[in-house]
């Protein structure tokens, strides 16, 4: 029990310091990713006025299960709806999750869709 206190203290710790670095604007606003053991969501913000600007997840687009090809399938519609917006630039913020898997996935399919971080 102690283990996992400590390592949700530690995700907690990575988290608000990539926040206390990274912050959104209207020029180049901030994609924050959200991993859960079933889906995957991705949000485009712009933190000066406190807005959402567009926003994917695999459970709106009914992509089945959150695996590789659902961040993959995010990533992609993220890009394509930020684009709709006049968006080609953004910070990308991991939200203390490792840059690795479904994380990157979803980033390395943003980036061949046209964002650039």
């Amino acid at each position: 029990m102690q283990r996992q206190i400590k390592k949700r203290e530690m995700q907690m710790r990575r988290r608000r310091r990539i926040r206390g670095k990274l912050s959104g604007s209207a020029e180049r606003p901030r994609l924050s990713v959200h991993r859960s053991h079933m889906q995957i969501y991705a949000q485009v913000i712009d933190d000066d006025r406190g807005v959402t600007l567009c926003a994917s997840s695999t459970l709106a687009m009914k992509v089945p299960g959150a695996g590789m090809s659902g961040a993959k399938a995010v990533g992609e519609d993220i890009a394509r709806r930020a684009a709709e917006k006049g968006i080609r630039k953004v910070a990308f913020d991991r939200a203390g999750y490792r840059y690795h898997g479904r994380v990157k996935a979803l980033a390395d399919a943003a980036r061949a869709a046209g964002l650039e971080f």
